[in-house]
């Protein structure tokens, strides 16, 4: 909880920072924000969405996308080395968050029948199979969504953590506990240590990618008239 409280405060700083004295044409750090943020809109949500319908959903989006980066970049972060989205309750509540929405969603637009019936009951299904379909349907809607989007970003981070912990204190070992022969496997443990970092790096950015589209893609299935 401490490491996620400070990640926020960063992310809050930065973003101030950022926007404080915002120009038409953009500095370095206004510059950079900007590219993040139209990543998100037209990469992520305007892809999915379509450019109209994603209006009213590119601001939750964001907040999801640039929490996670945050929060994952804490585990190569000295003194922090841990990621906020390493335990289940962060991920667990936004997947909650993506999940209420679409819900909403969907009743809004359909209504609470028809949004339901589209949803555990796929067209063309006999109906003598339908009881063996709408449980497995409905397990998906309310269950595994949700639970796949925490668990996959959890799982991820956490598998992360421990291969930076096992490198840097593979290399403590075999470079201060060890025979003379092992040093060079140390050294070769602490450059292997750096090597885990930078993917660990690429792996922050890629989660965050993932659980915002499927979040988007989630939410389109809601908005289709037809599923």
């Amino acid at each position: 909880m401490l490491v996620r409280l400070v990640v926020m405060a960063a992310m809050i700083l930065f973003l101030w920072l950022a926007v404080r004295k915002a120009k038409v044409v953009p500095g370095r750090l206004q510059g950079f924000l900007e590219m993040g943020l139209d990543f998100v809109r037209v990469q992520i949500v305007e892809q999915t969405l379509g450019k109209e319908r994603a209006k009213p959903f590119v601001g939750m989006f964001t907040v999801i996308f640039f929490t996670i980066l945050f929060m994952n970049l804490a585990g190569i972060i000295p003194f922090l080395n841990v990621a906020g989205t390493s335990r289940i309750g962060m991920p667990l509540v936004l997947a909650l968050w993506v999940f209420v929405t679409y819900l909403v969603v969907g009743v809004r637009r359909h209504g609470g029948g028809t949004y339901f019936k589209a949803q555990l009951v796929p067209a063309g299904v006999p109906g003598w199979m339908l009881p063996i379909i709408v449980p497995i349907e409905a397990l998906q809607l309310f269950v595994i969504r949700p639970l796949t989007l925490a668990l996959r970003l959890v799982a991820n981070m956490m598998a992360g953590h421990i291969l930076l912990v096992l490198t840097f204190v593979g290399t403590h070992t075999l470079l201060f506990y060890s025979e003379a022969a092992m040093v060079p496997v140390g050294a070769l443990t602490f450059v292997s240590g750096f090597a885990a970092t930078l993917f660990e790096i690429f792996v922050a950015g890629l989660q965050a990618f993932v659980f915002t589209l499927l979040s988007a893609v989630y939410l389109n299935f809601s908005l289709e008239e037809s599923h």
